[in-house]
């Protein structure tokens, strides 16, 4: 990937998008989405991770965050996508309720057979698409557009009401003011 797609600059904020492969709506379950939350939760409180703004969407996730020492943010990002993306499979795997294990495992197989650094699974798209928010201006549409993302969806009226997003008052992420 072309340097000027990672968030290599120290203490800079980003907006950054993470994207199941295929679109995949696995974080319409529960029990994977408190798993994406557990390890935000764990880079925010052991890898310096500062998170402003979020959303957990069915298939990706937005974030407005910067790494608050002087390692790159990107490479927490590759550490988080692999982590998270081994526990979410095992999480699949062992889940006899999830009607569509057979479909998603055979989904994360067919990405995997695309790259040859993967091993069985793909479970992440490759890039971040970070974008570095320089000017109040551009956080603020960035923050507008994380915050709306679940309304222009379809999936609540206001977002307030969406849990997963830093927008809800009761979120369960905590995050920074900016």
């Amino acid at each position: 990937m072309s340097e000027l797609r990672k968030a290599n600059v120290p203490y800079a904020t980003y907006f950054i998008t993470l994207s199941v492969v295929g679109w995949i709506d696995v974080f319409t379950r529960q029990i994977y989405t408190e798993e994406i939350i557990k390890n935000l939760k764990y880079c925010q409180a052991h890898k310096d991770l500062e998170i402003f703004e979020y959303v957990i969407m069915p298939s990706h996730i937005h974030l407005i965050c910067r790494r608050n020492n002087a390692l790159r943010l990107g490479d927490l990002l590759r550490d988080f996508k692999s982590y998270s993306a081994k526990e979410i499979l095992k999480l699949i795997q062992a889940n006899p309720e999830e009607s569509r294990q057979e479909w998603m495992l055979y989904m994360f197989k067919f990405f995997a057979n695309r790259y040859a650094q993967n091993a069985e699974f793909m479970f992440w798209q490759k890039t971040n698409y970070p974008i570095e928010l320089y000017s109040q201006k551009v956080t603020q549409q960035k923050v507008d557009y994380i915050h709306n993302n679940p309304v222009k969806a379809g999936i609540v009226t206001d977002p307030a009401y969406y849990l997963y997003s830093s927008a809800c008052p009761l979120s369960p992420i905590k995050t920074s003011q900016r």
